[in-house]
């Protein structure tokens, strides 16, 4: 992965193409300071710099003056105001390390930009993030309503990698084969319900700390309690809400 310095201060511009560019590359933040720049650029080693002054106006000559006199090999990109691109002409005696593009600029603005700077394709560089990115998380539903698992899948999958089963014998099937992150486990089955589920879930020491989300369609207390006694990671009733079940399950997730 490409490495990038983004000086700059911690302001909204500036986190803002940090978030923009960190699929694609690892960006490394810098404040405005020589200092702390020359130790950045020595530590990271840098493909690309980023001056961002959107939200300043005014150019620290002393930084384009060390990344011109020091590193003029490392290509650089500055987003500020039109007026301040003629500092970064001044410095740039080949025409070629620094790149001045207009602020405001939008996301895929920026990245043409910077992968226009490094030499890339940025069509290309977009499928590999996407190939390489971050795998979604698998949640297994269980439940022996068949319209409640495409409902229920139909919510999720665009998030997350779900899997289904329709049994708890079929679910402990499913979670042999690959173990999820979260199960959605339906309270009320026959035959083996939520319950007896979930105990044979604990009862192996591979897969009891799989966090368990119960669904109930019964709303009296005594209910209730029961299910808490289990003490799942959460429970909701059916049908779920979706924006409560993405709620509860990023909650669940995030404490992983």
């Amino acid at each position: 992965m490409k490495k990038i310095v983004l000086i700059g201060t911690h302001k909204a511009a500036v986190e803002e193409m940090r978030q923009c560019l960190s699929p694609y590359f690892h960006v490394q933040l810098c404040s405005e300071d020589t200092g702390a720049l020359e130790g950045m650029m020595k530590i990271v080693g840098p493909d690309l710099v980023i001056i961002s002054l959107a939200d300043t106006g005014e150019t620290d000559e002393s930084i384009v003056h060390l990344l011109s006199s020091r590193y003029g090999q490392i290509p650089v990109l500055a987003v500020s105001a039109e007026k301040e691109s003629g500092t970064f002409v001044a410095y740039d005696k080949e025409g070629a390390q620094f790149e001045h593009l207009i602020a405001p600029a939008g996301p895929s603005v920026i990245l043409e930009a910077v992968c226009r700077r490094l030499g890339l394709d940025a069509e290309t560089v977009k499928e590999e993030a996407r190939k390489n990115g971050p795998k979604k998380k698998r949640i297994l539903v269980v439940d022996d309503d068949g319209t409640m698992l495409r409902t229920i899948k139909a919510m999720l999958e665009q998030d997350y990698e779900v899997a289904v089963a329709i049994s708890g014998s079929q679910a402990m099937t499913s979670i042999g084969r690959k173990k999820p992150d979260l199960i959605l486990l339906d309270y009320e089955m026959p035959v083996c319900d939520g319950r007896m589920t979930l105990e044979m879930i604990r009862a192996d020491e591979d897969l009891q700390d799989i966090p368990v989300l119960f669904l109930t369609a019964v709303n009296d207390r005594e209910n209730v309690e029961a299910v808490l006694k289990l003490k799942p990671a959460g429970y909701l009733l059916k049908p779920p809400v979706k924006g409560r079940l993405f709620e509860e399950i990023r909650r669940i997730l995030d404490r992983i």
